[in-house]
């Protein structure tokens, strides 16, 4: 297969989720970004026709995780004998959209996103203009890297590409990453908590210190109890806006 229909079948799977419908989700969007192989394939119209029914069915996973699918799944076509079966095909692609969904769900929209908005609104209480910025900047090169790295080695290993996305072990670091944003958000906390003038009591700065402290702990107590992460980062981030609502400086005097 030419470079050139590589890039191209690339570039078409960023565009997956842009004619999503009610009925068959994202199979319009699946099928543009196959349809320059089927151009440089030499088929027969018959052919082309059974090519184009099978990828318009049903089809919905996470938009970042559907490259490395595309990947996988445009190798097994271009290794695909005339006429042979196509049902390993649609086997690997049924199998696989599930997972791939969950996967891309816990990682990049449950731990991913919330971490980089919480970095991005540190630097904006800190007075940075650039905030939208490193809110990017956290979060553009993982989906990018997972998008293109994952596509090239789905279409290296074929139904193996599986393999590509399981060493990653991405519910491994969204866990780890939720824990990066609740000590985050008690960073948060004892920063807007310390903000007295400069000559303030020093058991002022100790009693923030010790909140933030408390924080943590009624965080990880949370945890062990079975209370979702997303429940938690909301929490605080409410507890955050109305804490930042109040004038401390009379409090303080």
């Amino acid at each position: 297969m030419k470079r050139g229909t590589l890039i191209k079948v690339l570039w078409r799977s960023f565009f997956v989720h842009a004619a999503v419908n009610f009925r068959r989700m994202q199979n319009i969007g699946f099928t543009y970004a196959l349809i320059p192989f089927l151009r440089e394939k030499k088929m027969s119209d018959e052919d082309k026709e059974n090519f184009l029914g099978r990828h318009l069915q049903m089809f919905n996973t996470h938009p970042y995780l559907c490259a490395p699918l595309i990947g996988s799944l445009f190798r097994m076509e271009e290794d695909r004998p005339d006429g042979d079966d196509a049902a390993s095909i649609e086997m690997v692609k049924n199998s696989l959209t599930g997972p791939y969904a969950a996967i891309g769900d816990t990682f990049f929209w449950g731990a991913l996103r919330p971490c980089a908005g919480i970095v991005a609104s540190c630097v904006a209480l800190a007075g940075g203009i650039v905030a939208p910025v490193v809110f990017l900047f956290v979060y553009t090169p993982a989906h990018l890297w997972v998008r293109i790295k994952g596509f090239i080695e789905g279409w290296r290993r074929g139904k193996q590409g599986v393999e590509f996305i399981r060493k990653m072990s991405l519910p491994g670091v969204a866990l780890r990453m939720r824990w990066l944003s609740v000590l985050l958000l008690a960073g948060m906390a004892v920063w807007l908590l310390s903000g007295c003038p400069a000559g303030g009591a020093a058991w002022l700065h100790l009693l923030c210190l010790a909140l933030g402290l408390g924080v943590i702990l009624v965080c990880r107590s949370l945890l062990r109890k079975g209370v979702s992460q997303i429940f938690i980062l909301y929490g605080g981030v409410i507890l955050l806006l109305l804490i930042s609502c109040q004038d401390w400086s009379a409090w303080w005097k």
